[in-house]
């Protein structure tokens, strides 16, 4: 049976939007809300998604309701559902694309609370600190994971219909900042990848693409990362069943990239196969096979304000030419259509718009296509806070 998940889309959607396609196809990936997905599929686990904050199995459908209309459906469902439930009910509510503040929200809520206790039914309702409940709200509450802990999705569409879901679970944030913060190597001047956007990116580039037969240690997909540092990339890769292959100019970066996997294996308690050496990305003979490649290059210096436009003209020039020789080094050594996702840098302007490198608009040149999504542009991808002056540009490619 194919379910209709509802997926809620992290902080810049169009970065969960080429993921999703990547995983399950642009043709069941439909757009209903500025950060809300549709998803036909027969499973969905988020917890294998870096940028999709809740999902959601659709209970619902309204058609151009109000939320006087909304508030009744909600009510009117859940009364019928749990008149006759046995224990104790946990209940959130998140409600998106209406404006509507927490405390009408939070009404909602409490009208059915009243109304199960006249049944004799115990309903607890986790209180609204905005119209929709943080990711870290509901992974604290375990809402989606039982079927007395329910966090209901309200989602008005760009059509002004109103799905109701009932959530499925939320990122786990506390795995993430295990795996970004207690790691046992970090290193804040090479920059720190988030473990949810390596995520992201190795779905990019593996989305779809199936090994041959059951998965084992000896045939798993093998990720080849030519600028490891510190072996975030490596970290999801072998939590996703890959092996994992890293290589990086600096020692220490390999040393750091070997001590953190360690740390994976007993902490984890998993197994994978793993290779680690020192190599010049440009220059380096990597060992084969080399099934896909997903890596974040050489970003430059970092910025706390904007630099100069003969300094960012210099530090573009550095990165455009690292990262070139790099392109051409590695297409020598991988095959026809291997997947290649890899993160780049890209300038944020005082007025907004960003500075790209040059070799974007001549990726072709060097033997690579980029990938169409149905639903975004890769101009799209770019990943950044409202405090960086240098974002992470995510291309997506293949060998031709």
């Amino acid at each position: 049976m194919v379910f209709m998940h509802i997926a809620i889309l992290g902080r810049q959607p169009a970065l969960g939007i080429a993921e999703l396609e990547s995983v399950f196809g642009g043709r069941v990936i439909k757009i209903i809300s500025a950060n809300a997905v549709s998803v036909d599929s027969v499973s969905f686990d988020i917890q294998k998604l870096g940028g999709v904050t809740k999902a959601g199995i659709i209970i619902a459908e309204l058609s151009k309701a109000n939320w006087h209309q909304v508030n009744q459906k909600v009510v009117q469902y859940y009364l019928t559902k749990w008149s006759t439930f046995n224990g104790k009910i946990t209940l959130g509510i998140s409600v998106y694309g209406f404006e509507v503040g927490p405390r009408e929200v939070q009404k909602t809520g409490i009208i059915l609370k009243q109304k199960l206790k006249k049944s004799g039914v115990s309903l607890r309702l986790i209180p609204n600190p905005k119209s929709d409940l943080s990711s870290a709200i509901s992974h604290h509450n375990k809402l989606g994971l039982s079927p007395n802990k329910v966090e209901l999705l309200i989602v008005r569409t760009n059509d002004k219909k109103v799905i109701l879901a009932e959530s499925t679970g939320s990122q786990n944030i506390t795995a993430y900042a295990n795996r970004d913060q207690i790691r046992p190597m970090r290193d804040s001047f090479v920059g720190m990848l988030p473990p949810k956007l390596a995520q992201i990116m190795i779905n990019m580039a593996i989305g779809q693409v199936k090994t041959k037969g059951p998965t084992t240690v000896e045939n798993r997909m093998r990720i080849l990362d030519p600028f490891c540092g510190t072996g975030v990339i490596l970290q999801e890769a072998a939590l996703m069943r890959c092996s994992v292959y890293g290589t990086d100019l600096s020692e220490k970066m390999v040393r750091y990239s070997r001590d953190n996997l360690d740390w994976l294996v007993d902490s984890h308690h998993i197994k994978f196969d793993r290779q680690l050496h020192e190599g010049d990305a440009t220059s380096t003979k990597w060992q084969q096979p080399i099934d896909a490649v997903v890596s974040e290059t050489y970003l430059g210096q970092p910025f706390s304000a904007a630099p100069s436009p003969p300094k960012l003209e210099e530090v573009k020039r550095n990165c455009d030419h690292i990262i070139t020789e790099f392109l051409k080094n590695l297409y020598s050594q991988i095959e026809p259509g291997t997947p290649v996702c890899i993160a780049v840098p890209a300038w944020r302007n005082d007025d907004g718009s960003f500075t790209h490198l040059r070799l974007i608009s001549t990726i072709a040149g060097l033997g690579y296509i980029p990938h169409e999504f149905a639903n975004v542009s890769q101009n799209d991808l770019l990943y950044y806070r409202a405090d960086q002056v240098v974002a992470r540009e995510l291309l997506v490619l293949k060998k031709t």
